[in-house]
Order: structure tokens, then C-alpha cells, then sequence
């Protein structure tokens, strides 16, 4: 999070999509797949310009492209060997690391192919790394990302409650957090056209084909592993590959048979480039945004925290805060525009829910900061009713706080004490934490012998379960060691 505004990722799809050309008729054979594909909503030129227009908002809604010239080389390098095999060589491609810990890969119309440095992390080698990239150029020839933008529009809840505060326009992600709207899953059959034209691309390109299962198997272990770790707070909807792109690895080997590809002689695997590439990741949150530790956010910077309430995930955005539970409760965090030395009730009352009847509206103190709290009933789709809890803490004399909690009326009095804590909870930050405040990185050594796992792993920031996550990140079976003399990953503090 930081104190600059953007445009809402949300609401820009739907002004794309809007402002469109007309719409095309009819049907096309699309070169990679070979079969008829509806071209009704997206022409190839409207493809890339949606790419073209999509890109900055996409990067700016997952903290920019990640800053490791080297990096993007690298990534960039693999993806123009890789497209340059597929059915549209001449597309104009774009590879970008995006500056977040999310473990995800995704494509944009026209040739816009991300991936997180959270992917790059969990890698293991050159060839796990092209088999994602290959698998998100397939989405791309096969005109899936094109179908899915133009499905993924629909705002739903939040086209609801869009604009019932004023100088509100991120009302919307309190339900649909974000990019989450975009990032939606694609089909069975499409994920499996993906694969089949993903492992093609590696087979021309020389890669071991193979290495998109052994990710996906990786990724499985990741997933469930982050899930214990995070007691049950684990959303089944969140920004994460395993959402987005539903696979199993028995059916990447029917797509391995598909792909009716050859054996590769010699294939590349490249472990050694890809380590010292990925040497020095940041992992985790940047400290710049904000740093999220299971339920509390901390920013050094901006000299707060706040913790959320149990069974909520936290999502960073580049200007707010949101997160979430699996009961439809939302949770916004931000700081307040042109508020500048407004009294906090006076603010909600006059300025933030103007026109709006609050009700019991009351100013509190919060860890010695004025600051005030009242509600709002929500009515969403004629049937649905929610509860919006707006709290505004005056932090200092140019800065002004925001919480909003968006609670279904069902659940309103069992989150009541959840909110109430979260509320107080934001306080300013003390010496001893700011100073704890530390990015962590990726670390390339040497297993020889002399250190242990354990050592190797002590300082992986997921207490009790380190060794764990160190045999994930490094491929390892449980109880399987690394061969001495290899190379491994660990996670340390700058």
C-alpha cells in the first residue's frame, strides 16, 4: 500500500470493454488449436489494444514489474525462444515479473504474459519456469485469455454498491477484491489445450517436458502446505495458481500424450542459470507496500499496524488494503483523499457518506488518536442486505484513515467483536518493530555436508514449519535429502 491513487482495475475493464469496437460475427479457425473459435468479442486487433491499454493497470495492481533488470532478461529471453515456436511468432510478446509474493502466471490479450517473483521462487529450474511461461503463450494462441476478458467484466455485488459513498470508487473491491474480477478460472478443456500447446512449445524449443508436472506437483505441495500454515485461513478463491488455473498433474500427462511431441534428446533443464538468476529474490512482502504477517499489516514507512480479524486473508494493493473470509465478510483499509484536518465524525458525516443516513455515529479514541465510527445499511441486487461498518481515525494533521467492514446482516453480530478488535487495533509502530521490519530473500547454497537442513532452513519466516517449506521450495520428497554438493534454496533476512 502507498498513498498514491489509481485508476480501479475494475472499472477500467469495463470502460474497455464499453468503449470497444463493435462487435464481429461469425466464426475462425484459430492456427494454434485447429479448431472453430467464436471471434465475436475480441478481434486480434482489439486483442493487442486491450493488451496494450490493460498492461500499466495490471502491473500497478500487483506492485509493478519487479525491479532485477537481469531477472526480466532472463524470463524475457525464455519466453520470446518459447513463442517463437508457437503458431504466432510474429505476435509481439511481452514477459514481465510482477513485484509480488503471490504464486501465479496469467495473460492478457494480445501477447501480455506475467508471471510473480512468489512463481520465480518456487521454481526449481529453467525448465519448470518455460513449462509455466509456454503454458500462458497456449492460452494466448488459443484466444483463451480474449474469451475470458470478455467474460470476466461482470461486476456482480460490487456494481451494486459502487458509488453509495462519495469519493468511494474502491467500494467495488470490498466484494470483489480487485483483480480477483479478472483472475478467474479458465475451463477444463481450455486449461487442457493450454497444456497440450504448452508442452509443443517446450518439445521445439529443446526443454524437458516433463518439468510442467514436476511444477505442478511442486505447486500442490506449496498449496497445501501454505494452507496448514495459515490454520484454515486458507481462501479457496485466492490470487493463487492453484485458483486460477484448476490442473492436476495426471492430466498434464494426457496432455503430454496429446502434444503427440517427440522425446527430446538432451533436453534442457538448466537448474544452475535458473539458481543464480533467482539468487536474491525478494520474498515475500516488500517492505515498500507494506509487510502482511498472517493477520496483521505492518508499513515502516508509514509508521502503522493493524491486525485483521481471525479467519481473514490480507491482500495488499498498491493503495489499500482489503481482506476477506469465506463467509462473504470484506474488509477495505485506505487512506481518506482531501481530509486534511477534518474532525473524524464530522468527515464521515459531511464528506465520505454525505447524503447517506448513518446511524449511530460516535466519535472514539484509538490508541490515543481522535477518531470517530458509525453504519450503514446496504441493500445489494434487491435482495441481499449488508452491514457497512466506516471507521476514520485521524492519524495526523494532513492524514486521515480509513476502515470500512462490509458484513453480510447474517453474520453482523458474530463479527462484531472481530471488528471491534481490528478497529483498536491500529496503533503507530514501535522502535523495536520498525527495526524488525526486514525484507527476506531468496538464498542460493550449498548443501555440502557441513551444515544441516535444519540450519539451512531455521530462518524461513514460517515458524515450526521451516524445514517443511525448505523441502517444498527445493523439490524434496519428506525425509528426502539434498544430494551433497548440490545447490539449494533457503529464505533469509537482508
Amino acid at each position: 500500500m502507498h498513498a498514491t491513487s489509481r485508476r480501479s482495475l475494475a472499472a477500467a475493464i469495463l470502460l474497455a470493454v464499453a468503449t470497444a469496437a463493435p462487435l464481429l460475427s461469425g466464426c475462425s479457425t484459430n492456427p494454434a488449436t485447429g479448431e472453430q473459435s467464436f471471434t465475436a468479442f475480441m478481434s486480434p486487433e482489439q486483442e493487442r489494444q486491450v493488451g496494450r491499454e490493460q498492461d500499466p493497470l495490471i502491473k500497478q495492481e500487483f506492485g509493478g514489474a519487479y525491479d532485477d533488470a537481469e531477472l526480466a532478461a532472463y524470463v524475457t529471453r525464455i519466453g520470446n525462444k518459447l513463442a517463437a515456436t508457437s503458431e504466432m511468432p510474429d505476435l509481439d510478446f511481452r514477459f514481465t515479473v510482477l513485484n509480488t509474493p503471490d504464486v501465479n502466471a496469467f495473460a492478457l490479450p494480445g501477447g501480455y504474459v506475467y508471471i510473480t517473483r512468489g512463481l520465480v521462487a518456487l521454481a526449481e529450474n529453467e525448465a519448470e519456469l518455460a513449462g509455466v511461461i509456454a503454458h500462458e503463450i497456449g492460452h494466448v494462441t488459443a484466444r483463451h485469455s480474449a474469451e475470458r476478458y470478455s467474460r470476466g467484466t461482470v461486476i456482480g455485488l460490487g456494481a451494486a454498491i459502487l458509488g453509495v459513498l462519495s469519493e468511494n470508487q474502491a467500494i467495488a473491491d470490498l466484494a470483489n477484491l480487485g483483480s480477483q474480477l479478472y483472475l478467474k478460472s479458465y475451463s477444463r478443456d481450455q486449461e487442457f489445450q493450454a497444456d497440450t500447446l504448452g508442452i509443443r512449445y517446450l518439445s521445439r524449443a529443446g526443454y524437458e517436458t516433463g518439468a510442467m508436472a514436476s511444477f505442478l506437483k511442486k505447486l500442490g505441495s506449496a498449496s497445501r502446505l501454505q494452507a496448514e500454515i495459515a490454520g484454515g485461513n486458507h481462501d479457496p478463491d485466492a490470487v493463487d495458481l492453484m485458483a486460477t488455473h484448476p490442473r492436476t498433474v495426471d492430466r498434464v500427462q494426457k496432455a503430454l500424450v496429446a502434444a503427440s511431441v517427440r522425446p527430446v534428446s538432451n533436453p534442457i533443464v538448466g537448474r544452475d542459470p535458473f539458481l543464480d538468476k533467482v539468487d536474491g529474490v525478494l520474498f515475500g512482502s516488500d517492505p515498500k507496500e507494506g509487510m502482511i504477517r498472517d493477520r496483521v499489516f505492518l508499513h515502516k514507512d508509514l509508521n502503522f499496524r493493524f491486525e485483521v480479524p481471525p479467519n481473514f486473508r490480507i491482500y495488499n494493493q498498491p493503495d489499500r488494503v482489503l481482506a476477506a473470509d469465506q463467509n462473504g465478510a470484506r474488509f477495505i483499509f485506505d487512506a481518506a483523499p482531501k481530509a486534511s484536518g477534518q474532525i473524524p465524525a464530522r468527515y464521515i458525516r459531511d464528506s465520505w457518506a454525505k447524503g447517506h443516513a448513518v446511524r449511530d455515529l460516535e466519535s472514539i479514541t484509538i490508541n490515543g488518536m481522535n477518531a470517530a465510527t458509525g453504519w450503514l445499511a446496504i441493500t445489494a441486487n434487491n435482495r441481499t442486505t449488508y452491514m457497512l461498518r466506516l471507521v476514520a481515525i485521524r492519524y495526523n494533521a494532513d492524514t486521515l484513515y480509513r476502515m470500512q467492514f462490509l458484513i453480510p446482516s447474517w453474520n453482523a453480530d458474530a463479527l462484531n467483536e472481530g471488528m471491534r478488535r481490528t478497529t483498536y487495533s491500529f496503533r503507530r509502530l514501535s522502535a523495536d518493530e520498525q527495526a524488525d521490519i526486514r525484507p527476506y530473500r531468496v538464498k542460493v547454497m550449498r548443501f555440502d555436508g557441513t551444515v544441516s537442513e535444519q540450519s539451512l532452513a531455521g530462518s524461513i519466516p514460517f515458524p515450526g514449519y521451516e524445514l517443511r517449506y525448505f523441502r517444498v521450495i527445493n523439490g524434496l520428497e519428506n525425509g528426502q535429502q539434498p544430494p551433497s554438493g548440490s545447490r539449494v534454496k533457503t529464505i533469509r533476512p537482508d
